[in-house]
């Protein structure tokens, strides 16, 4: 029986993970970091924690008897797909990345790039007073020193400080559609986005919004991949890689 180990958390690691339990001759583990308390039902086995870097993983992969690697984490994930590109070299395991593609702006859209969360913080103050932010949780402590701007929160989970001073959360799970992103733009009287480039539809409709208010939006581009990996950008691709790789 071949073992597939995902690490996983995104709606394309849930995917795969179904389709791969459904096989015959397929076990299939998902590892989940655990940072969001109630994460959407998973097919096949489930791991909750981290590993202990790249040495904790390559053990586990070792133990486990893993025979290839699907990394279909968080685009902004680095630190995780770095560890495991280097756990699969250590191991020899067969590994590769899914990765959704990014964002790319269209007509009508006035979107500002940034290379990081202290980047898009700098850029704030001459867009807008009231922020949407949509980048997460844990990263706050880069907009933690704005003053003069409210701002409106939306994230899964409870943030964690250090946070903006002025500040509402919503807590909301999407996918959102493009009517509700424009009431919620509309309602707290947003005048500027500020989003990772997670990629994907289901968080893309605030974008759409945005184009159709004319609001600026601030996009963080994501980290790069590390160099050597092969990525693919769907579950299909990712099926197909398995396939090629006999696993």
């Amino acid at each position: 029986m071949s073992h597939i180990l995902i690490l996983g958390g995104t709606t394309e690691a849930r995917r795969l993970a179904a389709e791969l339990a459904a096989r015959a001759g397929v076990r299939v583990t998902t590892s989940l970091a655990g940072r969001v308390a109630r994460p959407g039902a998973v097919d096949g086995d489930v791991r909750i924690g981290g590993f202990g870097g790249a040495e904790g993983l390559a053990a586990w992969l070792r133990e486990h008897r893993v025979d290839a690697l699907v990394d279909a984490t968080h685009p902004f994930a680095a630190s995780i797909t770095a560890n495991a590109a280097r756990a699969a070299d250590a191991t020899g395991t067969p590994a590769v990345v899914l990765r959704r593609p990014g964002w790319r702006p269209g007509p009508g859209d006035r979107w500002h790039e940034a290379a990081s969360l202290a980047e898009a913080a700098a850029l704030l103050p001459g867009l807008g007073h009231r922020v949407l932010l949509t980048t997460g949780r844990l990263g706050l402590a880069a907009f933690a020193h704005l003053t003069g701007l409210h701002f409106v929160v939306r994230s899964v989970e409870p943030p964690e400080p250090p946070m903006p001073p002025d500040m509402e959360v919503l807590l909301a799970r999407g996918p959102f559609s493009e009517a509700e992103e424009t009431e919620l733009l509309r309602e707290r009287r947003i005048d500027v986005v500020v989003t990772k480039d997670s990629g994907g539809e289901a968080t893309a409709a605030k974008l759409t919004a945005a184009r159709t208010l004319g609001l600026p939006v601030v996009v963080v581009r994501r980290p790069p991949l590390p160099d050597g990996v092969t990525a693919v950008p769907d579950v299909a691709g990712a099926l197909e890689w398995l396939r090629l790789a006999r696993v």
